[in-house]
């Protein structure tokens, strides 16, 4: 029941990542620090529409 999703940068909205998550567990979109490598730093990065 694991679904892919895609991780957005919350600057520059650029896809960078995708990660699985489990729908009936984590109900919430994910929100998570990673390394933007179009904005060079490490920003926040959301749930995003596939």
């Amino acid at each position: 029941m694991r679904d892919i999703v895609t991780l957005v940068c919350e600057e520059c909205k650029s896809k960078n990542y995708y990660t699985t998550k489990n729908k009936k567990v984590k109900k919430d979109k994910i929100e998570i620090n990673k390394y933007c490598p179009s904005c060079h730093k490490h920003k926040l990065h959301k749930e995003g529409k596939p």
